[in-house]
Protein backbone atom coordinates (compact mmCIF):
# COMPACT_ATOMS: atom_id res chain seq x y z
CA UNK A 1 0.00 0.00 0.00
CA UNK A 2 1.49 3.31 -1.11
CA UNK A 3 -0.96 6.18 -0.59
CA UNK A 4 -0.03 9.85 -0.89
CA UNK A 5 -2.27 10.99 1.95
CA UNK A 6 -1.97 14.71 1.25
CA UNK A 7 -3.03 14.21 -2.39
CA UNK A 8 -6.24 12.30 -1.78
CA UNK A 9 -9.29 13.27 -3.79
CA UNK A 10 -12.88 12.19 -3.38
CA UNK A 11 -13.04 9.01 -5.43
CA UNK A 12 -13.47 5.27 -5.09
CA UNK A 13 -10.50 3.34 -3.77
CA UNK A 14 -10.68 -0.39 -3.02
CA UNK A 15 -9.49 -1.20 0.50
CA UNK A 16 -8.94 -4.47 2.35
CA UNK A 17 -12.62 -5.29 2.84
CA UNK A 18 -16.25 -4.30 2.84
CA UNK A 19 -18.96 -5.70 5.10
CA UNK A 20 -22.17 -7.26 3.77
CA UNK A 21 -25.54 -8.26 5.18
CA UNK A 22 -28.33 -10.24 3.51
CA UNK A 23 -32.03 -9.82 4.23
CA UNK A 24 -34.09 -12.98 3.61
CA UNK A 25 -37.10 -14.68 5.18
CA UNK A 26 -38.03 -11.45 6.95
CA UNK A 27 -34.78 -10.84 8.83
CA UNK A 28 -31.23 -9.56 8.47
CA UNK A 29 -28.40 -12.05 8.67
CA UNK A 30 -25.03 -11.52 10.32
CA UNK A 31 -22.37 -9.39 8.68
CA UNK A 32 -19.53 -10.91 6.70
CA UNK A 33 -16.30 -9.18 5.72
CA UNK A 34 -15.56 -9.57 2.02
CA UNK A 35 -12.29 -8.88 0.21
CA UNK A 36 -13.95 -8.70 -3.20
CA UNK A 37 -15.70 -5.59 -4.53
CA UNK A 38 -17.69 -7.55 -7.09
CA UNK A 39 -21.36 -8.54 -6.74
CA UNK A 40 -23.47 -11.01 -8.69
CA UNK A 41 -27.18 -10.33 -9.14
CA UNK A 42 -29.90 -11.51 -11.48
CA UNK A 43 -30.56 -9.31 -14.53
CA UNK A 44 -34.18 -9.11 -13.34
CA UNK A 45 -33.17 -7.90 -9.86
CA UNK A 46 -35.63 -5.38 -8.46
CA UNK A 47 -32.99 -2.66 -8.00
CA UNK A 48 -32.13 -2.67 -11.71
CA UNK A 49 -35.70 -2.24 -12.90
CA UNK A 50 -37.56 -0.33 -10.21
CA UNK A 51 -34.77 1.52 -8.42
CA UNK A 52 -35.25 -0.07 -5.01
CA UNK A 53 -31.81 1.08 -3.86
CA UNK A 54 -30.63 3.60 -1.27
CA UNK A 55 -27.32 4.80 0.10
CA UNK A 56 -25.76 6.81 2.89
CA UNK A 57 -22.48 8.63 3.50
CA UNK A 58 -20.56 9.29 6.70
CA UNK A 59 -16.96 9.83 7.77
CA UNK A 60 -14.40 8.75 10.35
CA UNK A 61 -11.32 10.74 11.40
CA UNK A 62 -7.98 9.98 13.04
CA UNK A 63 -7.24 12.51 15.78
CA UNK A 64 -3.97 13.89 17.09
CA UNK A 65 -4.36 11.47 20.01
CA UNK A 66 -4.41 8.56 17.55
CA UNK A 67 -8.06 7.73 18.25
CA UNK A 68 -10.47 7.17 15.36
CA UNK A 69 -13.79 8.98 15.66
CA UNK A 70 -16.92 8.26 13.62
CA UNK A 71 -19.12 11.34 13.21
CA UNK A 72 -22.78 10.83 14.14
CA UNK A 73 -23.26 7.26 12.77
CA UNK A 74 -26.57 6.96 14.62
CA UNK A 75 -27.99 9.81 12.52
CA UNK A 76 -26.91 8.11 9.31
CA UNK A 77 -28.50 4.86 10.45
CA UNK A 78 -31.76 6.69 11.18
CA UNK A 79 -31.69 8.44 7.81
CA UNK A 80 -30.99 5.13 6.05
CA UNK A 81 -34.08 3.73 7.74
CA UNK A 82 -36.12 6.78 6.73
CA UNK A 83 -35.10 6.13 3.13
CA UNK A 84 -35.88 2.43 3.52
CA UNK A 85 -39.33 3.19 4.86
CA UNK A 86 -40.03 5.50 1.91
CA UNK A 87 -39.07 2.81 -0.61
CA UNK A 88 -40.75 -0.12 1.22
CA UNK A 89 -37.42 -1.66 2.18
CA UNK A 90 -36.55 -3.31 5.51
CA UNK A 91 -35.07 -1.11 8.21
CA UNK A 92 -31.66 -1.97 9.63
CA UNK A 93 -31.12 -1.83 13.43
CA UNK A 94 -29.25 1.33 14.46
CA UNK A 95 -26.91 -0.38 16.93
CA UNK A 96 -26.16 -3.14 14.43
CA UNK A 97 -25.28 -0.44 11.87
CA UNK A 98 -22.86 1.27 14.27
CA UNK A 99 -21.18 -2.01 15.18
CA UNK A 100 -20.85 -2.90 11.49
CA UNK A 101 -19.12 0.41 10.78
CA UNK A 102 -16.75 -0.15 13.71
CA UNK A 103 -15.95 -3.69 12.53
CA UNK A 104 -15.28 -2.43 9.01
CA UNK A 105 -13.00 0.37 10.19
CA UNK A 106 -11.05 -1.97 12.45
CA UNK A 107 -10.43 -4.30 9.52
CA UNK A 108 -9.31 -1.40 7.33
CA UNK A 109 -7.52 0.63 9.98
CA UNK A 110 -4.37 1.05 7.88
CA UNK A 111 -6.44 3.05 5.37
CA UNK A 112 -7.42 5.74 7.90
CA UNK A 113 -5.41 8.83 6.88
CA UNK A 114 -2.87 10.09 9.43
CA UNK A 115 -3.74 13.12 11.51
CA UNK A 116 -2.67 16.38 9.89
CA UNK A 117 -3.10 15.28 6.28
CA UNK A 118 -6.64 16.66 6.02
CA UNK A 119 -7.93 13.25 4.99
CA UNK A 120 -10.67 11.09 6.45
CA UNK A 121 -12.36 7.78 5.79
CA UNK A 122 -15.52 8.05 3.74
CA UNK A 123 -18.01 5.31 4.58
CA UNK A 124 -20.63 4.39 1.97
CA UNK A 125 -23.49 2.02 2.90
CA UNK A 126 -25.69 0.94 -0.01
CA UNK A 127 -28.83 -1.22 0.21
CA UNK A 128 -30.56 -2.73 -2.81
CA UNK A 129 -33.32 -5.19 -3.69
CA UNK A 130 -32.10 -8.42 -5.27
CA UNK A 131 -35.28 -10.43 -5.94
CA UNK A 132 -35.70 -11.15 -9.67
CA UNK A 133 -39.13 -9.93 -10.74
CA UNK A 134 -40.86 -8.20 -13.61
CA UNK A 135 -44.06 -7.06 -11.89
CA UNK A 136 -43.92 -3.81 -9.93
CA UNK A 137 -43.54 -4.86 -6.29
CA UNK A 138 -41.12 -4.67 -3.39
CA UNK A 139 -38.18 -7.04 -3.38
CA UNK A 140 -38.29 -9.94 -0.94
CA UNK A 141 -34.51 -10.06 -0.47
CA UNK A 142 -31.93 -7.30 -0.04
CA UNK A 143 -28.21 -6.75 0.33
CA UNK A 144 -26.61 -4.06 2.50
CA UNK A 145 -22.97 -3.42 1.62
CA UNK A 146 -20.87 -0.95 3.62
CA UNK A 147 -17.59 0.26 2.10
CA UNK A 148 -14.85 2.46 3.58
CA UNK A 149 -12.11 4.32 1.72
CA UNK A 150 -9.68 7.16 2.38
CA UNK A 151 -10.84 10.49 0.97
CA UNK A 152 -9.72 14.07 0.59
CA UNK A 153 -11.66 17.21 -0.39
CA UNK A 154 -14.75 16.78 -2.60
CA UNK A 155 -13.89 19.88 -4.62
CA UNK A 156 -10.34 20.53 -5.78
CA UNK A 157 -8.71 23.26 -3.77
CA UNK A 158 -10.28 22.25 -0.48
CA UNK A 159 -11.77 24.92 1.77
CA UNK A 160 -11.88 27.71 -0.79
CA UNK A 161 -14.76 29.53 -2.54
CA UNK A 162 -16.18 27.96 -5.72
CA UNK A 163 -18.81 29.15 -8.19
CA UNK A 164 -22.39 27.92 -8.41
CA UNK A 165 -25.09 28.16 -11.07
CA UNK A 166 -28.83 28.03 -10.50
CA UNK A 167 -30.65 25.45 -12.60
CA UNK A 168 -34.37 25.65 -13.36
CA UNK A 169 -36.92 23.31 -14.84
CA UNK A 170 -35.75 20.34 -12.79
CA UNK A 171 -37.70 18.73 -9.95
CA UNK A 172 -35.19 18.43 -7.12
CA UNK A 173 -37.75 16.38 -5.19
CA UNK A 174 -37.18 13.43 -7.50
CA UNK A 175 -33.93 12.19 -5.91
CA UNK A 176 -35.16 12.47 -2.35
CA UNK A 177 -38.82 11.50 -2.38
CA UNK A 178 -41.78 13.75 -1.66
CA UNK A 179 -43.69 15.06 1.29
CA UNK A 180 -42.28 14.77 4.79
CA UNK A 181 -40.42 11.47 4.22
CA UNK A 182 -37.12 11.97 2.38
CA UNK A 183 -35.14 9.32 0.52
CA UNK A 184 -31.36 9.61 0.49
CA UNK A 185 -30.54 7.85 -2.74
CA UNK A 186 -31.02 8.13 -6.00
CA UNK A 187 -29.11 11.07 -7.33
CA UNK A 188 -29.57 10.20 -11.00
CA UNK A 189 -32.08 13.03 -11.51
CA UNK A 190 -29.38 15.53 -10.51
CA UNK A 191 -26.80 14.41 -13.10
CA UNK A 192 -28.11 16.42 -16.06
CA UNK A 193 -28.36 19.77 -14.23
CA UNK A 194 -24.90 19.13 -12.73
CA UNK A 195 -23.58 18.57 -16.27
CA UNK A 196 -25.17 21.84 -17.42
CA UNK A 197 -23.59 23.75 -14.55
CA UNK A 198 -20.14 22.29 -15.25
CA UNK A 199 -20.45 23.16 -18.93
CA UNK A 200 -20.85 26.74 -17.73
CA UNK A 201 -17.68 26.47 -15.63
CA UNK A 202 -19.54 26.10 -12.32
CA UNK A 203 -18.75 22.97 -10.31
CA UNK A 204 -21.88 23.38 -8.18
CA UNK A 205 -25.51 23.48 -9.40
CA UNK A 206 -28.04 25.29 -7.21
CA UNK A 207 -31.61 24.00 -7.35
CA UNK A 208 -34.58 26.32 -6.97
CA UNK A 209 -37.98 25.05 -5.88
CA UNK A 210 -39.64 23.05 -8.69
CA UNK A 211 -43.04 24.74 -8.34
CA UNK A 212 -42.18 28.42 -8.75
CA UNK A 213 -38.41 28.57 -9.39
CA UNK A 214 -38.34 31.48 -6.96
CA UNK A 215 -37.03 29.91 -3.74
CA UNK A 216 -33.69 28.31 -2.97
CA UNK A 217 -33.76 24.56 -2.31
CA UNK A 218 -30.23 23.15 -2.14
CA UNK A 219 -27.01 22.57 -4.06
CA UNK A 220 -26.56 19.49 -6.20
CA UNK A 221 -24.49 17.61 -3.63
CA UNK A 222 -25.35 19.41 -0.42
CA UNK A 223 -27.54 21.77 1.56
CA UNK A 224 -27.53 25.55 1.21
CA UNK A 225 -26.60 27.85 4.08
CA UNK A 226 -26.05 31.58 4.21
CA UNK A 227 -24.85 34.14 6.73
CA UNK A 228 -26.71 37.45 6.75
CA UNK A 229 -24.94 40.77 7.13
CA UNK A 230 -26.05 40.89 10.76
CA UNK A 231 -24.60 37.43 11.45
CA UNK A 232 -27.64 35.13 11.27
CA UNK A 233 -27.38 31.55 10.03
CA UNK A 234 -30.09 31.00 7.38
CA UNK A 235 -30.96 27.73 5.63
CA UNK A 236 -34.00 26.72 3.51
CA UNK A 237 -37.11 25.05 4.85
CA UNK A 238 -38.28 22.80 2.01
CA UNK A 239 -39.97 19.41 1.68
CA UNK A 240 -37.79 18.41 -1.28
CA UNK A 241 -34.27 18.70 0.12
CA UNK A 242 -32.09 16.13 1.82
CA UNK A 243 -32.19 16.33 5.64
CA UNK A 244 -28.45 16.97 5.96
CA UNK A 245 -26.75 15.70 9.11
CA UNK A 246 -23.94 18.20 8.55
CA UNK A 247 -26.40 21.09 8.29
CA UNK A 248 -28.21 19.85 11.38
CA UNK A 249 -24.89 19.79 13.24
CA UNK A 250 -23.86 23.23 11.98
CA UNK A 251 -27.17 24.76 13.09
CA UNK A 252 -26.51 23.46 16.60
CA UNK A 253 -22.92 24.75 16.51
CA UNK A 254 -24.15 28.14 15.31
CA UNK A 255 -26.52 28.35 18.25
CA UNK A 256 -23.76 27.23 20.61
CA UNK A 257 -21.54 30.14 19.53
CA UNK A 258 -24.36 32.67 19.85
CA UNK A 259 -25.67 32.94 16.30
CA UNK A 260 -29.37 33.21 15.52
CA UNK A 261 -30.51 30.32 13.32
CA UNK A 262 -33.39 30.69 10.87
CA UNK A 263 -34.76 27.77 8.87
CA UNK A 264 -37.24 29.26 6.44
CA UNK A 265 -38.05 29.79 2.74
CA UNK A 266 -35.34 31.83 1.03
CA UNK A 267 -36.40 33.89 -1.99
CA UNK A 268 -33.80 34.26 -4.74
CA UNK A 269 -33.90 38.04 -4.26
CA UNK A 270 -32.21 37.48 -0.87
CA UNK A 271 -29.11 36.11 -2.56
CA UNK A 272 -27.99 39.70 -3.13
CA UNK A 273 -28.19 40.48 0.59
CA UNK A 274 -26.13 37.67 2.11
CA UNK A 275 -22.63 38.25 3.42
CA UNK A 276 -21.51 34.60 3.09
CA UNK A 277 -22.93 31.56 1.29
CA UNK A 278 -21.85 27.92 1.47
CA UNK A 279 -22.72 24.36 0.54
CA UNK A 280 -22.63 21.90 3.43
CA UNK A 281 -22.72 18.12 3.63
CA UNK A 282 -20.78 15.01 4.62
CA UNK A 283 -18.55 15.00 1.54
CA UNK A 284 -18.05 18.76 1.15
CA UNK A 285 -18.17 19.64 4.90
CA UNK A 286 -18.48 23.39 4.26
CA UNK A 287 -17.66 24.69 0.78
CA UNK A 288 -17.79 28.50 0.52
CA UNK A 289 -19.49 29.91 -2.58
CA UNK A 290 -17.74 32.79 -4.33
CA UNK A 291 -20.38 33.57 -6.97
CA UNK A 292 -23.85 32.39 -7.92
CA UNK A 293 -24.93 32.75 -11.54
CA UNK A 294 -28.72 33.04 -11.66
CA UNK A 295 -30.06 33.74 -15.14
CA UNK A 296 -28.74 37.17 -16.13
CA UNK A 297 -27.73 37.99 -12.56
CA UNK A 298 -24.45 37.30 -10.80
CA UNK A 299 -24.35 37.39 -7.01
CA UNK A 300 -20.81 37.87 -5.77
CA UNK A 301 -19.45 37.10 -2.32
CA UNK A 302 -15.98 37.30 -0.87
CA UNK A 303 -13.11 35.65 -2.74
CA UNK A 304 -11.81 34.62 0.67
CA UNK A 305 -13.46 32.44 3.32
CA UNK A 306 -15.69 34.59 5.55
CA UNK A 307 -15.11 34.80 9.30
CA UNK A 308 -18.38 33.09 10.23
CA UNK A 309 -17.89 30.17 7.83
CA UNK A 310 -14.32 29.80 9.06
CA UNK A 311 -15.53 29.59 12.67
CA UNK A 312 -18.19 27.01 11.80
CA UNK A 313 -15.70 24.97 9.76
CA UNK A 314 -13.04 25.04 12.46
CA UNK A 315 -15.57 23.97 15.08
CA UNK A 316 -17.15 21.04 13.23
CA UNK A 317 -13.82 19.70 11.95
CA UNK A 318 -12.35 20.25 15.42
CA UNK A 319 -15.05 18.03 16.89
CA UNK A 320 -14.51 15.42 14.18
CA UNK A 321 -10.74 15.27 14.79
CA UNK A 322 -11.07 15.43 18.58
CA UNK A 323 -9.56 18.93 18.95
CA UNK A 324 -12.78 20.62 20.13
CA UNK A 325 -14.88 19.33 23.02
CA UNK A 326 -17.70 17.09 21.81
CA UNK A 327 -20.32 18.52 24.15
CA UNK A 328 -23.21 16.87 22.29
CA UNK A 329 -21.63 13.38 22.20
CA UNK A 330 -21.74 13.24 18.41
CA UNK A 331 -18.68 11.06 17.84
CA UNK A 332 -18.25 7.33 18.39
CA UNK A 333 -14.67 6.32 19.17
CA UNK A 334 -13.29 3.14 17.66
Amino acid sequence: MNIEWDKLGFEFMPTKSNIRFTYADGKWGEGRLCNSYEISINVAANCLHYGQAIFEGLKAFRGKDGKIRIFRPDENAKRLNSSAKRLCMPEFPVEKFIEAVKTLLQDNIEYVPPYGTGGSVYIRPVMFGTTPQIGVASSKEYELVIMAMPAGPYYKGGFKPVDAMSVTGFDRAAPHGTGTIKCAGNYAASLLPAKIAKENHCPVPLFLDPKTNEFVDEFGTSNFLAITKDGKYVTPASSSILPSITNKSLMQIAEDIGMTVERRPIHISELAEFAEVAACGTAVVITPIGRIFCGDQVFEYSKEVGANLQKLYDTITGIQYGEVADTHNWTVTL
